[in-house]
């Protein structure tokens, strides 16, 4: 009877020192970046990255310059380190959104990075009529985590489905951070989940995601689709079971 609670430690061993893979990842994008490149490019609206938890925007530097070099007006959030969620996090999220939105006049598409995905579903169902779409990466955001003393059960309740906006949720299976499984989308018109081989801390440097972001965010207003797994991307990306 002991034997599976044994493999399935064992698997998460695994999958916490498989975040050592960051150091290839990051290794193999300077040899994937003429590629990347070629990925479609964007209609030049504004991009708001949010980062993980106790990450800044210096986590999310590459991931910003390769998007602005696809063409989107791409910005940091802005509000130095991610300690979780507070009050003054939540406001200063909310103002930055709604001055990228005013500045630009445009729908914000949000790219949230774990906890940054959860924060960026968020204001997404708070103004879903500003927001063009949201991309999370490696986003727990169904695991139902206690934040501020609200109970799990309801706040997983609460998170779990997907604001009124198109939602993409990348993902990988050897995640050594959070349980994959919580990362999931549930099933609907406006959702898809990508997989990925990526570390959690790799994600917004790992070739697979970067491009996934930008065949994403290239998608014309109102006209968003499921990601196309067909012709080549049928070999670097899996269909979630």
């Amino acid at each position: 009877m002991a034997t599976r609670p044994k493999l399935e430690d064992e698997r998460g061993l695994l999958d916490r020192l498989g975040e050592l893979r960051v150091f290839l990842e990051l290794g193999s994008l300077g040899p994937a970046l003429p590629a990347l490149l070629r990925a479609p490019h964007g209609d030049g609206h504004p991009v708001l990255v949010l980062p993980g938890m106790l990450a800044s925007d210096g986590s999310t530097f590459i991931l910003r310059r390769y998007l602005k070099a696809l063409g989107y007006q791409v910005h940091p959030w802005k509000l130095g380190r991610n300690w979780g969620p507070s009050t003054e996090i939540r406001q200063g999220i909310r103002d930055r959104f709604k001055e990228l939105s005013d500045r630009y006049g445009r729908k914000v598409s949000l790219v949230g990075w774990s906890l940054g995905g959860i924060y960026a579903r968020e204001i997404a169902r708070e103004f879903p009529s500003l927001t063009r779409q949201v991309i999370t990466l490696g986003s727990p955001f169904g695991a139902g985590y206690r934040i501020e003393g609200e109970p799990s059960p309801e706040l997983a309740q609460r998170l779990r489905p997907a604001p009124p906006v198109p939602c993409t949720a990348i993902y990988s299976k050897s995640d050594g951070v959070v349980p994959w499984e919580a990362c999931l989308e549930i099933k609907g018109p406006q959702t898809d989940n990508i997989e990925v081989q990526a570390s959690h801390i790799g994600m917004g440097v790992n070739a697979l995601v970067l491009w996934a972001i930008a065949d994403r965010l290239a998608q014309a207003e109102g006209r968003w689709q499921p990601f196309d797994r067909t012709g080549l991307s049928s070999y670097f990306y899996a269909e979630t079971k």
